[in-house]
């Protein structure tokens, strides 16, 4: 199948302009401060500790990524989104027009929507440069950033039994990341009942770069009283039965 409409978001430059309007806005980065913990006012949530001091708030957002379930435990909370590891290699640079289209194998889509915490491939796609990426990779091993060879020998099998001209092409590179993963394959949007006052944006594995300002706006609306203009219900983190304790103390 082919999908003339179809569109990727360069991450780097759609994180730095979402952080360009956030700051213009009034918005303050910490970098390098860790979510330690939750301020409280009965069961209300009205702030983090963080390794910089204490920051009160109005309402307080998950939005850590593969760590989300490691910071709503902070808080008290279940959330099961685990990290979900995957390698990418990236060849030499080839001449324009050997890859022209991201290209992927069907059974990437069973890859994507499986339970499995087993090993999955993906994608080919090129890039400006010229070079071509491979993969990435799907498998749930925690937060091991340990380079996999079966990995690699997975990506390099799925790559030339599309493109068999790739067989004799060197590769540069390899590296891997880590996806929000949810067991459902759903996301986790809005507020859970243990806890009022905070919000969750977490677990949408692949998706989560093409989805995160549509996520945002959502919130959003959310928070300033209006309507959103998708229905949360779907997403809500009570369906992982969130007004459960936490699966461990974590700090409070």
């Amino acid at each position: 199948m082919y999908y003339p409409q179809d569109a990727q978001v360069q991450p780097v430059l759609a994180t730095a302009h979402l952080l360009r309007l956030a700051r213009r806005a009034g918005a303050r980065v910490e970098t390098g401060t860790e979510v330690t913990g939750v301020l409280r006012d009965g069961a209300r949530v009205t702030g983090v500790r963080t390794t910089r001091g204490r920051v009160p708030a109005g309402a307080v957002l998950n939005a850590a990524g593969p760590w989300a379930g490691e910071v709503a435990a902070r808080a008290g909370v279940r959330l099961p989104v685990a990290p979900r590891r995957g390698f990418v290699l990236v060849t030499e640079p080839l001449p324009a027009g050997t890859v022209r289209h991201k290209v992927y194998a069907a059974e990437y889509v069973g890859d994507v929507a499986s339970d499995s915490a087993a090993l999955a491939s993906s994608p080919v796609e090129s890039t400006r440069a010229g070079t071509v990426l491979i993969g990435s990779t799907r498998e749930r091993v925690g937060f091991d950033a340990t380079l996999s060879v079966p990995a690699l020998r997975a990506l390099t099998r799925g790559a030339v039994a599309l493109f068999p001209a790739l067989e004799r092409v060197r590769a540069l590179r390899a590296y891997c990341g880590f996806r929000p993963y949810c067991p459902d394959h759903l996301p986790v949007i809005g507020p859970g009942p243990r806890a009022p006052g905070l919000r969750h944006a977490a677990g949408h594995e692949g998706a989560g770069i093409g989805l995160a300002a549509g996520t945002g706006l959502l919130l959003a609306q959310a928070l300033t009283g209006a309507a959103p203009e998708l229905d949360l219900a779907p997403f809500t983190p009570a369906r992982f039965g969130d007004g459960h304790p936490a699966a461990g103390p974590g700090p409070l």
